[in-house]
């Protein structure tokens, strides 16, 4: 599995997702203030934690007895990378058919 894959697959459940999301829009955060976000049990946030840190989206920073959590900017531009890469593809394959569309504009198929 490379890690792109390993980050989709992780990103493909909706905690985890969420999680992420959270990551990223408020920075650094410990694992007890994800699990009462996202509502669900330490053990829960903890698993899907370490899908995220082995999908190499997140870090963790221990400081005492505390475990705090970071998105790593870097493993999102894999991502972003291989979404650009098909937006384009996609949007060529659109214009070729706004073209089609404008060879019969009432759309009779004849």
């Amino acid at each position: 599995m490379t890690q792109l894959t390993r980050a989709f697959a992780a990103l493909s459940d909706p905690t985890r997702l969420s999680l992420m999301q959270t990551l990223i829009q408020r920075g650094e955060l410990p694992a007890g203030a994800l699990a009462g976000e996202a509502e669900i049990s330490a053990p829960a946030i903890s698993r899907h934690l370490k899908v995220l840190r082995e999908a190499g989206l997140i870090e963790q920073r221990v400081a005492g007895t505390h475990r705090y959590y970071t998105a790593l900017p870097q493993a999102m531009v894999a991502i972003h990378g291989w979404c650009m890469d098909h937006r384009a593809f996609w949007d060529r394959s659109l214009d070729r058919l706004d073209d089609l569309l404008a060879l019969d504009p009432e759309g009779d198929d004849a």
